[in-house]
C-alpha cells in the first residue's frame, strides 16, 4: 500500500459544489481506499492504496460525481511528491510560521517547462514573488492571496491545463498526516 494525497478542485466555494467532509471520506471508503483521512473543507485527503495514481484519479472523479452529482478535478500526489514540493519551497528567509498563509503553492495537473514564469509577471506585484517547476508554483503574496491578481483561472487559462491551490501550513499539515 502507497500514500497518496488528493486535492480536489473548486470545492465549498461561495455554497457551490458542496461537499461535506463526512461524506467525501465515505466516498473514498467505497471505492476501497485504506486509512482515509481528511483535512479541512477544501477537499484534501489522505489515504492509502496500491492502485497506480491514474487509476485512482479516475475513481475518485467518478466515485464523487455519483455520489454528489457534479464534477471535481482531483489531483492526486504520491507520499514522495509532495514532500518534495514543501522541501524545495524557494523562499527560505519567509517565515513559515508567521507567514505560511502567505506562500500558496498551485498544483498543476501537467507538467510545464520552467521556463514560463514571464507569462505570469505582468499580474505580479512589486511585493509578490514567483517560482515554478516543472509541476507547481510558487507564490509568496505578502498582501494575501485575496488581493493578488494570480489566481487558479488564470494559471489554468494561460497555461490550459487544471490548478489547484493550498498554502505552504496546509501542505505541511498533509504531510504530517501522511506520515502518521
Amino acid at each position: 500500500m502507497n500514500t497518496y494525497i488528493s486535492l480536489l478542485r473548486g470545492i465549498n466555494v461561495s455554497g457551490h459544489k458542496k461537499v461535506k467532509m463526512t461524506e467525501l471520506k465515505k466516498v473514498y471508503e467505497s471505492l476501497g481506499f485504506k486509512h482515509v483521512t481528511t483535512y479541512i473543507q477544501s477537499g484534501n485527503v489522505v489515504f492509502q492504496s496500491s492502485k497506480n495514481i491514474k487509476t485512482i484519479k479516475t475513481s475518485i472523479e467518478t466515485g464523487i460525481n455519483d455520489h454528489f452529482n457534479f464534477d471535481v478535478p482531483v489531483l492526486v500526489l504520491n507520499h514522495s511528491q509532495l514532500e518534495n514540493t514543501a522541501k524545495d519551497l524557494p523562499f527560505p528567509t519567509i517565515d513559515i510560521e508567521q507567514e505560511g498563509s502567505k506562500i500558496i503553492i498551485f498544483f498543476l495537473s501537467e507538467t510545464i517547462s520552467n521556463s514560463q514564469e514571464e507569462i505570469f509577471s505582468a499580474y505580479l506585484s512589486n511585493s509578490e514573488q514567483l517560482v515554478m517547476s516543472q509541476d507547481v508554483i510558487y507564490l509568496y503574496c505578502p498582501e494575501g492571496l485575496g488581493k493578488s491578481k494570480l489566481t487558479n483561472k488564470l494559471i489554468e487559462t494561460k497555461l490550459k491545463l487544471i490548478s489547484t491551490a493550498r498554502n505552504i501550513k496546509t501542505v505541511n499539515k498533509l504531510l504530517s498526516l501522511a506520515n502518521s
